[in-house]
């Protein structure tokens, strides 16, 4: 049984997403969706749905449940990889031909590089230390690129909406 299913839900998005994989199933619960939906609303991921996987549990019956689970399809965006900025080094005009040729070639092997929107998930108030800020107190995550999610007396918001609202509440995790 897992007791923190926000935590689970990070590490399974920061897996998936290290490994480049195009969804990820987390378990239902309201917080996890809450969460999902400001991901979804922030731009970091696709999309989600709640999909129902129907499971056998081996005991002395054998029963089937349904086990509702988040379907997460994560966000990438494509990188390209050359460098173009000795272009500008090269004098010899044969040598330079040859350069962009290489390119070319390097740039027909090495593809998109696919690059996820999210670069760290980082949980914050954990089950053993609790953590609450005002609005007053709500730091910006690198400069303002990326959000706090925040559980308040309003439901979970992000910490621009918490700012603007002027409540504060529980940091639940940090998204950049």
């Amino acid at each position: 049984m897992i007791n923190d299913t926000i935590s689970d839900m990070l590490t399974r998005i920061r897996n998936a997403s290290i490994v480049r994989k195009k969804s990820v199933l987390i378990p239902y619960t309201k917080m996890n969706l809450k969460i999902a939906e400001i991901l979804e609303k922030e731009g970091y991921i696709l999309s989600f749905e709640i999909s129902t996987n129907k499971a056998i549990s081996i005991t002395k019956k054998t029963q089937e449940t349904n086990l509702r689970m988040l379907k997460i399809y994560l966000k990438y965006y494509k990188k390209y990889k050359t460098n173009f900025y000795k272009l500008n080094v090269i004098k010899n005009k044969k040598a330079l031909s040859d350069f962009k040729n290489l390119i070319k070639l390097l740039k027909g092997k090495q593809g998109n590089k696919k690059t996820p929107c999210i670069t760290n998930l980082k949980r914050i108030s954990k089950p053993g230390l609790r953590i609450y800020v005002n609005h007053k107190e709500l730091p910006r995550v690198l400069a303002g690129t990326g959000i706090y999610i925040l559980s308040t007396s309003k439901g979970i918001l992000t910490d621009r909406e918490a700012r603007f609202r002027g409540i504060g509440g529980e940091v639940l995790c940090s998204v950049w």
